[in-house]
């Protein structure tokens, strides 16, 4: 089998782009023809409001109610046709109703708020829809084949068939799920496996579809079709969990075909049984009329999706994207929090931790600088890290000469008249000489692996001088935070983490998390949110790579870390923390709890107004200005009982809620 030359170690390695559509707002015709009843309605109100002519008003209004109620009124009247009844045509039924006795802005309103919730709930769907088909691109579309004849020939990833073998160039994405049978090189899994750094990989070892490959060569056996990749399974979890949640609006459809017969018989009822008695048809419909506006749910839906709106836009303005009035509503039952670690509870990034030198000819800062030196041609993480530290500290890092590269092994480089060399452990055990300095540096190293850190050894001709050990910097609010959540939900975080049991370990024990699972794959991680939920708990996972998407689609409710998180995943989370700040989960966790608290007493409010308004039309005579007066107080009441979250202090009250976040408030809030 012919070996392809290694790429130089200083060449710019470019990895495939992955690029995924994302579905615009405004390209959607529901959220094109709820903004245009939108702007109608704000005409009809301003022109009413300015005394303009009532012939305008009313037919900004009325065109208000052709843009946003076209589309319910289709959608009833097909469902009307299979002999089922939504709330959607008795919305529009109830706006035709108010305009019909002269209410035309009370059904004017109606109309915009189912509008907007139709538009918000098709964006919902397109953008999961979104996400599982940019899961899907992160593994490439061809892929180079070995034939028999050890010739090369370029092919779909779809043709692959298992035992094929692949060659996998450096910087190129890995095409199938395989295992290694020629070559050498550091892979960046963190797509898969939420591993921080990449890991090396030789014969025998286990690649997975879309992880890039780093500096070396690879010859992989295809073990799995492109179908049953891990990737391929990623983004069928993703696309499961979406439809298992939407199921769970069936009960909520249930009270809404009721409410629907009961309503229009009622109407019909209150409408014809008068007449039999001797009743007025003016009258009788007048009493009709009335009972409809005053049984019609506006105060109930205001009661429900101002409170959660408001909080939506508090949350927003403090940097946590919370993506609808539902997600608002879910995060409010939260009563358990689930925490990755590599890029949430933790930077991410490899930072160096210890020095430690092996011999008294090199201190600290000579160790570290000679380490620089030789690192910075290099292209892996680990020597971005070693140079930022070295120029941290102030310290010179020279220029080097013959450097070289041995992926999974280390670099070394000439440093004046010095061979300086940095690598793996595993390295130095097979070429450093033997002596005390080797046996001290493995001892140093074998100590700092075992606190869960990444050890590298240092060299200088071919003697060890010193260990360095680098470890993921955690976020220091990330104790607070977890404190905060434990207070809030009453139940001990769990910790879901891709990540070796060490390194979660010494995490977990910093920021007070007791239940660790460590070493899960995507699937894994799955599987332990649905376990924890068939206990009853509504979970709420907190994440940020590509493998953390489908445990945040399989959550009650899933959020994602911002700033370093993937595409996909701030795409599949219900929620996004934009500035990645982990004590704005906490808060808006309370948050979401206060809405749902002012939802209940709204509710309250709306059904007592109704009830009383309804028995009051029904057993005596509710006169029509009474009944519209009753039914649009309430709607007031309760619209200005949730806008109450718009305000500043609603935030400030959600982060002072919790003693333990109190510290870590945003100053400007």
């Amino acid at each position: 089998m012919a070996v392809p030359t290694r790429a130089p170690a200083d060449s710019t390695l470019v990895p495939d782009a992955v690029t995924v559509r994302r579905t615009k707002l405004f390209e959607l015709p529901e959220t094109r023809w709820a903004a245009t009843a939108v702007v109608l309605f704000a005409a009809g109100v301003a022109t009413q409001l300015a005394g303009g002519p009532a012939w305008l008003w009313w037919a900004l209004y009325l065109a208000c109610y052709v843009a946003g109620g076209w589309e319910p009124a289709v959608a009833g009247l097909r469902a009307l046709r299979e002999r089922t009844l939504d709330v959607d045509l008795l919305m529009v039924a109830a706006a035709l109703g108010a305009a019909a006795i002269g209410q035309v802005a009370d059904g004017a309103l109606l109309i915009v708020i189912f509008a907007t919730s139709g538009a918000l709930e098709a964006f919902a769907s397109a953008r999961t829809e979104d996400s599982v088909r940019g899961l899907l691109d992160l593994a490439p579309d061809t892929a180079t084949r070995v034939t028999a004849d050890d010739e090369e020939e370029t092919v779909p990833v779809a043709e692959l068939e298992i035992g094929d073998t692949v060659v996998v160039r450096p910087g190129e994405r890995i095409a199938a799920d395989a295992t290694v049978v020629a070559g050498g090189s550091e892979v960046d899994q963190a797509t898969i496996t939420g591993e921080p750094l990449p890991v090396d990989r030789s014969v025998g070892d286990e690649v997975f579809a879309g992880t890039l490959n780093g500096t070396g060569a690879l010859w992989i056996r295809v073990d799995r079709l492109a179908q049953d990749s891990v990737v391929a399974r990623i983004a069928a979890l993703v696309e499961q969990a979406s439809r298992t949640k939407a199921r769970t609006q069936l009960f909520i459809e249930k009270i809404e075909q009721r409410y629907s017969v009961a309503m229009v018989a009622a109407t019909v009822a209150i409408f014809v049984v008068p007449l039999l008695f001797g009743e007025s048809l003016q009258r009788a419909l007048l009493r009709a009329m009335t009972f409809m506006i005053v049984a019609s749910p506006c105060a109930v839906v205001l009661a429900t999706m101002p409170p959660l709106l408001a909080a939506v836009a508090t949350a927003g303005r403090h940097g946590v994207l919370v993506k609808s009035a539902v997600v608002m509503e879910r995060l409010g039952t939260t009563d358990l929090l689930a925490f990755d670690k590599t890029g949430t509870l933790t930077r991410g990034v490899p930072e160096l931790v210890e020095i430690r030198c092996t011999t008294d000819s090199f201190d600290a800062d000579e160790v570290l600088r000679l380490a620089a030196a030789v690192e910075r041609p290099s292209e892996h993480p680990l020597a971005a890290s070693l140079v930022r530290a070295a120029r941290a500290r102030g310290l010179d890092v020279p220029a080097v000469g013959e450097f070289a590269a041995e992926p999974g092994r280390g670099v070394s480089a000439r440093v004046g008249d010095h061979r300086v060399g940095v690598g793996s452990p595993a390295a130095l055990a097979a070429e450093a000489a033997p002596g005390a300095d080797t046996e001290t540096a493995a001892a140093a190293a074998a100590a700092l692996q075992a606190r869960g850190c990444t050890a590298v050894v240092v060299t200088c001709d071919h003697r060890p001088i010193g260990v360095l050990a680098l470890a993921d910097e955690m976020r220091p609010e990330a104790a607070v935070a977890v404190a905060a959540s434990r207070q809030l939900t009453g139940a001990n975080p769990v910790l879901l983490t891709g990540d070796n049991q060490v390194a979660a370990e010494r995490l977990a024990a910093r920021v007070g998390i007791t239940d660790i699972r460590a070493e899960l794959l995507p699937a894994d991680k799955v599987a332990a949110v649905r376990q924890l939920r068939a206990g009853g708990a509504a979970v709420t996972v907190v994440g940020d790579g590509v493998n953390d998407a489908p445990a945040l689609a399989a959550a009650h409710a899933g959020i994602a870390m911002g700033g370093a998180g993937s595409d996909l995943t701030l795409r599949t989370a219900d929620a996004v923390v934009v500035r990645d700040d982990l004590t704005a989960i906490p808060a808006v966790l309370a948050l979401a709890r206060r809405a749902r608290r002012i939802v209940v007493a709204n509710l309250v409010i709306a059904a007592s107004f109704i009830a009383v308004l309804v028995v009051w039309d029904l057993v005596g005579t509710l006169p029509l200005p009474l009944g519209v007066a009753g039914h649009e107080g309430s709607t007031i009441i309760v619209g200005l009982n949730g806008l109450r979250l718009l305000r500043g202090a609603a935030w400030r009250r959600a982060v002072g809620a919790r003693p333990e976040a109190r510290s870590a408030a945003d100053p400007a809030t």
